[in-house]
């Protein structure tokens, strides 16, 4: 009885403890939003109705190819490569870090209504804080300057962020408290790595050479297809802005 209860309590903590790294970043994303529309003089909400309704639509879509995961042959598993983050960048740049932010949420809360957690929510938290490290850098970037080449720069600095922060934070936290929660060695994790590459020794070598290619292929190639789609989508996804903000499109603007 003692053990199950530690284990409660132990789950419990971890969930406050996600849902603080939740308030965290989206505190960091209103903060930005405020500074851009503070420096650039804009009035534009930071929720509206069609804002809502956007992120909504962009969850859904986001938690759907959430769904979709591509196994990766240098990774062990439970790393596998999906494009959950595609709806949510686009949501990012059309409507700001906060709606990107919304997006990444909103899309794990939908994920686990579809598909109950296997990781005891340590993949769900793995999924939003790195891909919040991706979309918080790129459309914070854009916001203060929207331009293509902007754009490009955004989702550069943020795929290089993802990598870095999404590379460490496995091996200082989450692979950790991932052996913590399933009551297995970190030794039984670095062998699942080793079995794939012999290379992979400890945790080190195991982040280095299976979680930073996953997560620069990813950001690589969410970045690539955003900027190939966007274009065509801003126009209908800003119908109700006015000219002046409309101009201010990146794809608007010749670069």
């Amino acid at each position: 009885m003692s053990e199950l209860l530690q284990s409660i309590q132990e789950n419990v903590i971890f969930l406050l403890q996600f849902l603080a790294v939740v308030a965290g970043l989206f505190v960091v994303a209103y903060a930005a939003e405020k500074f851009a529309a503070k420096k650039t003089q804009t009035a534009e909400r930071v929720f509206s109705t069609r804002k809502i309704a956007m992120i909504g639509m962009f969850s859904a879509i986001s938690a759907i190819l959430m769904l979709f995961e591509i196994p990766m042959p240098f990774a062990p598993g439970f790393y596998k490569l999906d494009f959950s983050e595609l709806p949510a960048l686009i949501a990012a740049f059309a409507f700001g870090p906060v709606a990107g932010v919304m997006v990444e949420f909103c899309k794990i809360v939908l994920k686990l209504l579809f598909k109950s957690t296997s990781t005891a929510f340590v993949g769900e938290l793995a999924n939003f804080a790195v891909g919040c490290s991706f979309l918080l850098p790129a459309s914070i970037i854009y916001l203060f300057h929207k331009t293509k080449k902007t754009a490009v720069i955004g989702s550069i600095a943020g795929t290089f962020c993802m990598t870095v922060f999404g590379t460490a934070f496995n091996a200082v936290y989450l692979l950790p408290k991932f052996a913590q929660l399933f009551g297995m060695p970190m030794e039984a994790l670095i062998g699942m790595g080793t079995a794939i590459n012999g290379s992979i020794t400890n945790i080190t070598s195991f982040v280095c050479l299976a979680v930073a290619p996953l997560n620069l292929i990813k950001g690589a190639s969410v970045s690539v297809i955003t900027l190939l789609v966007y274009k065509q989508l801003s126009p209908v996804l800003k119908a109700d802005h006015s000219p002046r903000q409309i101009r201010e499109s990146a794809y608007h603007k010749a670069s």
